[in-house]
C-alpha cells in the first residue's frame, strides 16, 4: 500500500483559537512545505471578517 502524500490539518483563528469555527485543509506530508506551519487569511463567519488562521493539531480521535 502506498504512503499518503498529504495529511489533514485544522486551521483555527489566530486571535481566538477556542473559536467554534475552523477550517480543514490538506497539507503535503513530505518535503520542505511539510515542515512549515500554515498561516492563511480566510473568512470567519462568527466575526464576519477576514482573519489569519493558523495550523493546529487535530483533536484526538475517539472510537
Amino acid at each position: 500500500m502506498a504512503k499518503k502524500s498529504s495529511v489533514k490539518v485544522r486551521l483555527v483563528p489566530e486571535a481566538k483559537p477556542d473559536s467554534p469555527f475552523f477550517y480543514y485543509i490538506k497539507k503535503p506530508s513530505t518535503g520542505d512545505k511539510a515542515k512549515v506551519k500554515i498561516k492563511i487569511k480566510k473568512y470567519n463567519p462568527s466575526t464576519r471578517k477576514h482573519e489569519i488562521f493558523v495550523e493546529k493539531k487535530l483533536p484526538p480521535h475517539s472510537k
